[in-house]
């Protein structure tokens, strides 16, 4: 694994995180296991992602007394998972914004020439209003990333970020050189992309074994 020293990537390599890399790594671990702890990651991920969240203050009462208190507007955010993969990591983020709006956008890849393909694409109608988190379990060859960015850009969106379990160098590079204002927040960086372009050491296709169909 790597580390990886720049502006606009953070890896969270801690203890716990590299604990359950571990177990969802390990080709034994079961669908129900897999499928809980990409959520737990991506749950750590988020929290990290919003460091920079603006807060409000507003008043409200405890059962003492009035006060003060700062929150999150939760209606100024977004969460895009790519399909079908990042769909298992948004129960991880709705546990902590639970009000934000979720759109999806859907691409595969091409087995010739693993480049992404779209098929889908649906947001809310005010996307360009909000941060939006773009969800995807594994950063590869990083198209189906920048090709999903420019989507959002398309649509007017002005601040990005992108939350991954397992990044590949190449993906990392291709994805900082073409977006630098899009900010990735990553549980590891790997070693590399092997020729069918998967993700060396990785934990596999990670759709596969999140929805059981490897």
């Amino acid at each position: 694994m790597q580390n990886y020293k720049s502006d606009n990537v953070m890896v969270l390599n801690n203890p716990l995180i590299q604990h359950k890399l571990a177990i969802i790594r390990n080709k034994n671990t079961g669908t129900k296991e897999f499928r809980e702890i990409i959520g737990e990651i991506a749950t750590i991920l988020c929290y990290h992602a919003l460091e920079d969240a603006k807060l409000n203050e507003v008043e409200i009462e405890t059962p003492i007394c009035k006060t003060k208190v700062k929150m999150i507007n939760e209606d100024e955010y977004a969460f895009v998972p790519i399909l079908r993969a990042g769909t298992g990591m948004i129960d991880g983020l709705l546990k902590i914004i639970p009000n934000a709006k979720i759109g999806h956008i859907g691409l595969y890849r091409d087995e010739k020439t693993f480049k992404p393909i779209k098929y889908y694409y649906k947001m809310p109608k005010d996307i360009q209003k909000r941060e939006v988190i773009i969800l995807d379990p594994m950063l590869a060859t990083g198209g189906s990333a920048t090709d999903a960015i420019q989507m959002l850009k398309d649509d007017g969106v002005k601040k990005i970020k992108f939350l991954s379990i397992i990044s590949a160098p190449e993906g990392i590079k291709k994805l900082t050189e073409k977006y630098p204002d899009v900010k990735i927040y990553t549980a590891c960086i790997d070693e590399k992309l092997n020729d069918k372009a998967y993700i060396i050491p990785g934990l596999g296709d990670a759709g596969d074994r999140i929805f059981g169909t490897n």
